[in-house]
């Protein structure tokens, strides 16, 4: 059995009772003694630091990096500027989710693409094959660490711990500063519908940065249980379960996102729909859960849930599921559990509206 593999913060958070499991083939925090709603709501209200140094980072740079990573990814890197990020995706030839990414434009030939941890080595490999020969391809995880601060008061804190112009970074921009010598990378991006940033550091120097954070009594730490319900208030797939080889960027719901007029690869399968991922709102708090069952109230098979849980914001279960073309339109359903059917309805994006990822800073 292959060893899992440890972050900068595994000692820290088995230390600080944490539970440990098994995530992309690394040991990480799931929830601290608090628990996951606790974790969530604290997010929600204040502030919570994340562990997310599982991810990987991959470095594009050099001599036509642009027209290369243009070329790997759906990301319109024409319109990236240095200094933002965009959102987007790595596919198959047949326009096929891959992996969801981050493509950070460092310098005018220089770029980060930040990738899911499980995908990191083949992600590596399709990148380096599709940028060809000319830009330098560097996989800079082992060395990266990553820690999310996410909240209302995320700012408010990052300007105690580390001075400098936070209130005017945009949505999806970056900035990069010192904190005790070491050189961070810090990005007006998260996974929780909150305001917040994403920090990379030098991996010796994590538990540094984390435990500064921490000292404000505003932040506390929460775990990957607490992030998964986050992201799906938030109406963010999650790459492995919503986001597949099997459906492409439009049933997915990011047509708008596909403007790059370069030839990426997977761009002509890209607008396929065969499927639509919908947002549900099941009728208790009673959760449905990955594989189960949507069924029209006649009682025809439909679609597939692919996450599902009780989001502790809305009181209530939520779900996405993908759903045949000709019945997305529909309102009513049900999700058929191992015990029981659910009623569950149409629902909008995001399911917790009252994020502030986007609040206007003053």
């Amino acid at each position: 059995m292959t060893a899992l593999l440890e972050s900068p913060l595994s000692a820290w958070h088995m230390a600080n009772g944490a539970r440990m499991s098994a995530f992309a083939g690394w040991n990480m925090p799931i929830r601290y003694p608090a628990g996951t709603i606790a974790e969530h709501l604290h997010t929600r209200a204040l502030a919570g630091l994340f562990d997310i140094s599982h991810m990987g980072e991959i470095l594009v740079e050099g001599r036509n990096a642009a027209d290369g990573l243009a070329h790997a990814v759906t990301v319109n890197i024409a319109a990236l500027k240095p200094g933002r990020c965009r959102y987007g995706f790595l596919l198959t030839p047949e326009g096929g989710i891959l992996d969801d990414l981050i493509v950070y434009r460092l310098k005018e030939d220089r770029f980060m693409v930040v990738v899911n941890a499980a995908r990191r080595e083949a992600d590596d490999a399709a990148i380096r094959e599709r940028v060809g020969s000319g830009p330098l391809v560097e996989d800079i995880s082992a060395a990266t660490a990553k820690l999310d601060l996410q909240g209302p008061a995320s700012f408010s804190v990052l300007e105690a711990v580390l001075p400098g112009p936070w209130r005017r970074l945009p949505y999806f921009g970056l900035m990069e500063r010192t904190f005790d010598g070491i050189t961070l990378l810090v990005s007006r991006t998260g996974y929780t519908g909150e305001l917040g940033v994403e920090i990379y550091c030098p991996w010796d120097q994590a538990e540094k940065f984390w435990l500064r954070l921490l000292s404000d009594e505003r932040v506390r730490p929460a775990g990957l249980g607490a992030r998964d319900t986050l992201r799906l208030e938030a109406g963010l797939p999650l790459n492995g379960q919503d986001l597949d080889p099997g459906h492409t960027p439009a049933e997915a719901g990011y047509t708008a996102m596909l403007t790059s007029q370069v030839s990426y690869v997977g761009k002509d399968g890209a607008h396929i729909l065969r499927e639509k991922l919908l947002p549900l709102v099941l009728s208790d708090r009673r959760s449905a859960r990955a594989g189960d069952a949507v069924l029209l109230p006649s009682g025809r098979r439909v679609g597939t849930v692919t996450s599902g849980s009780f989001a502790p914001s809305c009181g209530r279960a939520i779900a996405f599921a993908y759903i045949l073309i000709e019945a997305a339109g529909e309102k009513e359903f049900l999700v058929r559990t191992p015990r029981t059917e659910l009623p569950a309805a149409a629902a909008s994006l995001p399911f917790h509206p009252g994020g502030t990822a986007r609040a206007a800073l003053v």
